[in-house]
């Protein structure tokens, strides 16, 4: 049941939506689409807009708090969704947010400090370098004269995020229940995998945990640098890093002007995903253009400097397997193993008949790869295959969101780079590698050097646990062969019984069949005169009881 304080959210939203004249834009979902028609009722629609719809709706979430600018961050991305001029101008939320005010930034961080901003930092910036949904970034100078950010997470941020949550819960639940298409796409686990992602933003500590290890995983390497983040002056909602100087990834001219090899950074930027997925399983989830710079210092080998650390992803060892087949196969245009590794996973049903699901996916995948390679989008590849997959009853993967986010983040910027970009050969190396090193003689080798130091512990302590197995193994030995005895004694005694009980049941057949058998006699009984049958029946029936008796144990 929805509350007054739901209730009253929701109209506020509605009014939010109207104000900015956002409806054009949500009748066009299909679910509204039957809807179309009370447009003329609409006295709003009268009066011509002059502001471009994209504007309208970025406004609109930009007003209605930070989860709906997150929502327009993801959305965004999904330029296989949404009209091209939506998702360009919402593209603007990724760092260009309304920033708060610079005395409650100084505030927060004087509250975490416990003493003046002063004494911590030689200068501090008011005017935000950054501003986005959850936190906002400041420049700074720390006493020793190095140039530092600080990140403050947004004042009242946790209950508004928890207000709307609610709300997000409730469509949730209500699609689940009442739209059977809508069950196989998860929403409430889907609503929750959203709901730890942003409480994990909201713990800067965290980020700093998160920056910590991507550094250590990319430490002198050339594609990917990671700023250090200064622990000392870090707490849950103020972060401190090393401020960098680089060009927004977004930043074509820019780039050109400084002469980087456009082609070269496109395919590192896969790479470094596939590096992240695939070798450290812990991969940057929020890749947007606003997170992303190039460090111009490096035109003809251009390496990426992420920021914004708060989502980050990982993947489970046997996600690692079916991942790694499911793209090896893909790239190979085996369907017939994309068939079988989406039903050993478990990604459809068990009694899933592969071959009509190799011959779907075939469908579907063979005349993307027929044309030219700037023309294939992978996102509406991936769109297309899940559309497919609804068929077969293919479940959305909760632990697989992320990582499919972050590839069509990855696929934006390299074609917005380099739009030949080829995403297959430049992966496909990556991944063979990968698979030989994980699957093939060196991974044995490296998980018997793996287990080495456990077996040089456990080594002293062979002869031991050799005598007393042998001992236990003795002990079960004798046990097994007791109760072996016993249960041949109990088969015995109940043999025994079964022909007690048999001889009895012939016994008493007998003396009926002897009372039954002569005609009666006339009284006074004459003895003489009954059968020898008669008695030799009855006889044998006293004799049969008589064994049936249980004379001994």
């Amino acid at each position: 049941m929805i509350g007054p304080q739901r209730l009253f959210r929701l109209t506020r939203i509605q009014l939010v939506m109207l104000r900015h004249g956002v409806d054009d834009v949500v009748l066009a979902a299909p679910l509204f689409r039957p809807l179309r028609f009370l447009v003329v009722f609409m006295p709003w629609r009268w009066v011509r807009r002059s502001e471009p719809r994209g504007v309208r709706v970025r406004r609109a979430l930009e007003e209605l708090g930070p989860i709906f600018v997150k929502l327009g961050q993801i959305l965004s991305t999904r330029r296989d969704l949404l009209p091209k001029d939506v998702t360009e101008e919402l593209a603007r939320l990724q760092d260009r947010v309304p920033p708060f005010p610079h005395e409650d930034a100084r505030r927060i961080i004087e509250r975490t400090y416990g003493e003046r901003i002063d004494a911590v930092f030689a200068h501090f910036e008011d005017a935000p370098i950054a501003s986005a949904s959850i936190a906002q970034v400041h420049g700074a100078r720390l006493h020793d004269g190095t140039d530092v950010v600080i990140k403050v997470v947004r004042p009242g941020i946790p209950a508004v995020i928890r207000r709307d949550l609610e709300l997000l819960y409730t469509a949730a639940r209500l699609a689940e229940r009442y739209v059977p298409d809508a069950r196989r796409l998860h929403p409430v686990q889907v609503i929750s995998e959203f709901e730890k992602n942003l409480y994990d933003e909201l713990d800067l500590m965290r980020e700093a945990a998160n920056a910590s290890q991507l550094r250590r995983n990319f430490r002198d390497s050339e594609l990917l640098y990671v700023p250090a983040v200064y622990w000392r002056h870090t707490g849950r909602d103020v972060m401190v890093m090393e401020r960098i100087h680089g060009i927004p990834i977004s930043d074509i001219d820019a780039l050109q002007a400084h002469g980087i090899d456009l082609r070269k950074l496109a395919e590192r930027g896969t790479e470094i995903f596939f590096t992240q997925v695939f070798r450290d399983s812990f991969f940057h989830a929020d890749m947007h253009p606003g997170n992303i710079f190039v460090d111009p210092s490096r035109p003809a080998e251009p390496r990426y400097i992420a920021v914004d650390f708060g989502i980050m992803g990982s993947l489970a060892p046997v996600d690692h397997h079916y991942l790694a087949g499911n793209f090896m196969a893909f790239f190979n245009r085996d369907y017939r193993r994309v068939a079988e590794l989406h039903v050993e996973s478990g990604w459809v049903p068990e009694g899933t008949r592969v071959e009509e699901f190799e011959a779907a996916i075939r469908t579907v995948c063979e005349p993307a790869f027929e044309r030219p390679l700037q023309e294939i989008s992978f996102a509406q590849l991936l769109l297309r295959l899940f559309q497919t997959g609804r068929r077969f009853d293919m479940e959305i993967q909760p632990q697989l969101v992320l990582l499919q986010k972050t590839l069509l983040n990855v696929e934006g910027l390299g074609r917005n780079l380099y739009p030949e970009l080829d995403l297959w050969a430049t992966a496909k190396p990556f991944l063979e590698n990968w698979m030989r090193e994980e699957l093939g003689p060196r991974a044995t080798l490296r998980n018997v050097r793996k287990q080495l130091p456990e077996w040089g512990e456990k080594l002293p302590e062979l002869p031991n646990r050799i005598d007393h197995g042998l001992q236990d193994l003795a002990r079960m030995r004798a046990e097994l062969q007791r109760h072996s005895q016993e249960m041949a004694q109990l088969r015995r005694e109940l043999d025994r019984g079964h022909r007690r009980l048999y001889a009895a049941i012939a016994g008493g057949a007998l003396i009926v069949a002897a009372l039954l058998g002569p005609p009666e006699p006339a009284l006074p009984l004459d003895l003489a005169a009954v059968p020898a049958t008669t008695w030799g029946l009855g006889g044998l029936g006293v004799v049969a009881l008589l064994l049936a008796l249980p004379w001994r144990r």
